[in-house]
């Protein structure tokens, strides 16, 4: 009998009637029985050679995985935007439909971005962990409004943190190498000026080998002195070991970081005063949640009812 693997780490299986509907046809639901991310070797193992269907995470889905189970899987639906664990090529390829849902986690991920914003400026986490330690510190923060912020990455996410900042009263200048039209307020700029400008860098693109440590020893070095920079995209955009130099030197006056080149982190960041770390949980609103899970599954469903899998 055919079946769908669930593969990230949680999932409501009884509030979802695309699934429902899948049961109801005799298809086994099969979840990530770990409930953590999923190794290559793992996901290859639970995928095994029946198949159908993929309600993905964020584990490695390589060509080796996608060959492997190519014989009988016809749909990987993504539970969020980034597809950059999917070997798209070899997807292509073996014919196996990729669908995700990049606009269900866009305002989750907006809100964390513009509490670290705050976060930062107003030293809000650094004045806590003082308070806990008996001290009564009478911290000096900086305002939003009438910074310069500016968002690489102008998308879905990116525009939700451009009008946030707005309506705080900030400028907000963008660059987006796959789109020129910006938001209304928005003014686009090559990368380099942006850097030069900002206040504030906020990451929002997906990542993939032509922007890995997009934010590198030179691009860094053109932030303006005492910027801070935010990333709640994808760790591979940073060079984390050239954040942590420039944090320690004073040239970047914080940073916040919600993703990781190797997660869980276990770096040299965790020991710096300037940076807040937070566990990948941009999406992690129960709102945003439940949102994603239906419409990754519905997703699953319409790849499957378009490839003949399941009968409409």
């Amino acid at each position: 009998m055919s079946k769908i693997v669930i593969s990230t780490s949680s999932f409501d299986l009884d509030s979802n009637p695309a699934l429902q509907r899948l049961r109801a046809q005799g298809i086994n639901l099969t979840s990530n029985p770990h409930g953590r991310k999923l190794t290559e070797d793992e996901i290859l193992t639970l995928l095994g050679n029946d198949t159908v269907a993929l309600l993905a995470g964020v584990e490695p889905l390589t060509e080796r995985v996608l060959t492997a189970a190519a014989g009988s899987l016809r749909v990987i639906a993504r539970c969020g935007t980034g597809l950059d664990n999917v070997d798209l090529a070899a997807a292509s390829r073996l014919h196996i439909k990729v669908l995700n849902t990049p606009a269900a986690p866009a305002q989750a991920v907006a809100e964390l971005t513009l509490g670290l914003i705050l976060c930062s400026l107003r030293q809000i986490c650094q004045t806590d962990r003082l308070i806990r330690q008996g001290k009564w510190p009478r911290t000096q923060g900086r305002l939003l409004a009438g910074k310069t912020v500016g968002i690489i990455g102008c998308g879905h996410i990116g525009q939700r943190v451009a009008r946030l900042c707005l309506a705080f009263d900030a400028h907000v200048i963008a660059h987006d190498p796959y789109q020129q039209q910006m938001p209304e307020g928005v003014t686009a700029l090559p990368l380099e000026t942006l850097l030069q400008q900002a206040d504030l860098v906020s990451l929002h693109l997906p990542y993939s080998a032509k922007v890995h440590h997009l934010l590198n020893a030179h691009t860094i070095a053109r932030m303006k002195p005492g910027a801070i920079l935010i990333n709640t995209a994808r760790g591979g955009l940073i060079d984390e070991d050239v954040l942590h130099h420039a944090l320690e030197t004073g040239h970047l006056g914080a940073a916040a970081l919600d993703c990781f080149e190797q997660e869980p982190y276990a770096g040299p960041l965790r020991e710096s005063e300037r940076i807040i770390l937070t566990s990948h949980i941009g999406s992690l609103a129960r709102e945003a949640r439940q949102r994603m899970e239906l419409e990754a599954a519905e997703n699953l469903w319409q790849g499957l009812v378009e490839t003949g899998a399941v009968h409409a």
